[in-house]
């Protein structure tokens, strides 16, 4: 511990104090948020930094450090925003337009991932983050892949262009398909399943109340429904570090033990996400877990500022293109199959 500390306690300094601008930046402008504001700032300060090797070698081990851990420990934190009775009774509804987004946006990512022949990780965090809840999707997928700090940052840019566009333009595509403007169910559940980020799905959802003064009617359906696609954390990981061990094998590699990949914080994330919902049962006000939530937003920011400190920034703009095209094709698949099943299920 004191050799960890001695080495690393630089980096991890660096990291937090990039991180407090970029968590308040995010808080002012959430349709951009704070990971994004990060990784902008490591990046510009990775640039600036590594040019002396003396504070490159200080930083790195901290860096490091809170690049792959402390975004695990963020994901566990995230767990305590899950109140499963509230999501399984609210989220219901959406739950077949959920599974089917998911879906669809994974096969897209699979077959353009081979038709583009662009790389199968940042391919996989793309189509990971945008059927589910996009950094914190990406957060939890990526120690799993063993993704490098370049493919998360690409993978989070490509989410956030995408999320700019839809808090947007969304608010202004419900109003010309003409969703309900007297309740909030239709375009909350439009924004909860096509917008990827947590954040860009608050900005649309409270755009809408804004625009037909609703109050908070559609950013609370918009949220529990977001929670709702979250769940997919679980098995998506799960199912990942299973077909990571069988490909592994399978292309005559040294097979990698299953317990070895396994991401044994998605337990802990279960084990808060329960925590949560006995204690609110029992009586316990869910404001209680405000902190841990916002502890985690908080963490997230802190790692993606080490993500884009370690950032090869010519390998970034150098394979930008695929990426976004990926990015894309996942977004107009989402959107199209959330709205084609909610005026099949009549929630308009």
């Amino acid at each position: 511990m004191k050799e960890f500390i001695r080495t690393s306690w630089m980096g991890i300094l660096f990291c937090l104090a990039v991180a407090v601008p970029c968590y308040f930046l995010g808080q002012l402008v959430p349709v951009i948020g704070g990971p994004v504001f990060a990784i902008i700032a490591g990046i510009l300060l990775g640039l600036l930094l590594k040019r002396n090797d003396t504070i490159a070698r200080t930083l790195a081990p901290g860096v490091k450090f809170t690049a792959k851990k402390v975004l695990q420990y963020a994901v566990i934190l995230l767990g305590f925003g899950m109140n499963l009775e509230v999501v399984l009774q609210t989220g219901t509804q959406s739950l077949p337009i959920i599974l089917c987004t998911i879906t669809v946006s994974l096969l897209l990512a699979f077959i353009l991932q081979r038709v583009l022949k662009m790389p199968g990780k940042i391919a996989t965090l793309i189509g990971v983050g945008s059927s589910i809840c996009g950094g914190s999707a990406i957060a939890a997928t990526a120690p799993v892949i063993d993704a490098d700090e370049d493919e998360v940052a690409q993978s989070i840019s490509v989410i956030f262009l995408f999320n700019i566009l839809a808090a947007l333009i969304f608010p202004w595509l419900g109003t010309a398909l003409g969703f309900s403007t007297t309740t909030g169910d239709a375009f909350g559940v439009f924004a909860g399943t096509a917008v990827n980020d947590t954040s860009s799905v608050t900005a649309a959802a409270s755009t809408w109340d804004s625009m037909y003064n609703l109050g908070s009617q559609t950013l609370d359906k918009a949220v529990t429904v977001k929670l709702t696609r979250t769940l997919a954390i679980i098995p998506i990981t799960l199912g990942l570090a299973f077909f990571r061990t069988r490909k592994t094998k399978q292309q005559g590699g040294e097979k990698i033990p299953f317990k070895k990949i396994f991401p044994f914080f998605i337990l802990f994330f279960i084990a808060a996400s329960v925590i949560t919902t006995i204690a609110v049962a029992c009586g316990v006000p869910a404001n209680f877990f405000t902190p841990a939530k916002t502890l985690s937003k908080f963490l997230i920011v802190m790692a993606m500022a080490a993500i884009g400190f370690n950032t090869d920034v010519v390998k970034l703009i150098k394979s930008g293109a695929k990426p976004i095209l990926l990015g894309f094709c996942c977004w107009a698949g989402i959107t199209g199959t959330t709205l084609g099943l909610q005026s099949l299920l009549h929630i308009w």
